[in-house]
């Protein structure tokens, strides 16, 4: 019986370099697959707000894009989330709306990845002033359509604000780990993805 075959270092380092891009292939065609949306009524208490953040493509995919922000321009981004949360989920309770609301919330993935792209080809350090509000306003789009639809009950609240802060705090420590290689990668995901739930409905 013949031993093994060993990879060569060069074919290993072929390998690895083929990861990155068969990844966000396999990501993006999953996008015909997968709802984009999980908008439309909320009720129950803490498991189901825990749930509502993740059904959604569009919000898991905002979720990680923040975490992926925050990875590469710093931790205090996710202050802005925060503010661009309570604001929008307290003017969607409200009855607040935004026509296209849809539509921009599936933009607003595509702003996250392009304000990690943009700051990574400027020579100078990225203001954190226009990354938080960038960051902020597509929180804020976001957590909008979630106050809509929400419950008023607090352990709804509860159960979706901790769901959503988990995915940001794992994207944004796998990610510090992983190295900007793999935060540019994301950053094309999301820029394309977003474009493509936005035009999904037109499809």
């Amino acid at each position: 019986m013949s031993s093994p075959r060993l990879l060569t270092p060069a074919t290993r380092s072929g390998l690895r370099q083929l990861i990155l891009p068969a990844t966000a292939g396999l990501a993006l065609s999953l996008l015909s697959t997968l709802p984009s949306q999980a908008h439309g009524l909320a009720d129950g208490g803490l498991v189901s707000g825990a749930s509502h953040p993740l059904l959604g493509l569009d919000h898991l995919l905002l979720l990680v894009g923040v975490g992926g922000v925050a990875s590469y321009i710093g931790s205090s981004v996710l202050l802005f989330a925060l503010a661009g949360a309570v604001v929008g989920a307290v003017l969607g309770s409200l009855g607040g709306d935004l026509p296209g609301a849809e539509v921009w919330a599936a933009l607003a993935v595509s702003s996250l990845g392009l304000v990690l792209l943009q700051s990574q080809r400027s020579q100078s350090s990225p203001r954190l002033g226009l990354v938080g509000a960038v960051v902020a306003g597509a929180v804020a789009v976001h957590a909008m359509l979630h106050g809509q639809e929400a419950s008023s009950t607090l352990g709804w609240w509860l159960g979706a604000g901790a769901a959503s802060t988990a995915v940001v705090a794992l994207s944004y420590a796998l990610l510090r780990r992983a190295g900007t290689r793999w935060t540019l990668v994301l950053a094309a995901a999301l820029s394309l993805a977003g474009l493509a739930l936005a035009l999904a409905p037109l499809a």
